[in-house]
């Protein structure tokens, strides 16, 4: 079995954790992992961005994680 040999931690919760949580409470009800690996390269830009250019983009620190999934939930 494969893993991923970086962990990443943001505030209280690990990055991961947040998007378990995250897929979880937005209905999926389970943690599609290709899905999250795909897109994780763009989490962390984000996370890592400051507050001033993620109020250029229009989001907000907390709305990182539906604006990378947005194309999920526009349905």
């Amino acid at each position: 079995m494969t893993r991923d040999n970086v962990q990443i931690g943001m505030g209280h919760r690990s990055l991961n954790s947040r998007i378990d949580v995250f897929l979880s409470e937005v209905g999926f009800g389970m943690n599609p992992g290709q899905l999250r690996r795909a897109r994780l390269r763009q989490i962390i830009a984000l996370e890592c961005a400051s507050d001033a250019e993620l109020a250029a983009l229009g989001i907000a620190r907390d709305d990182i994680l539906s604006f990378v999934f947005r194309d999920l939930l526009a349905a």
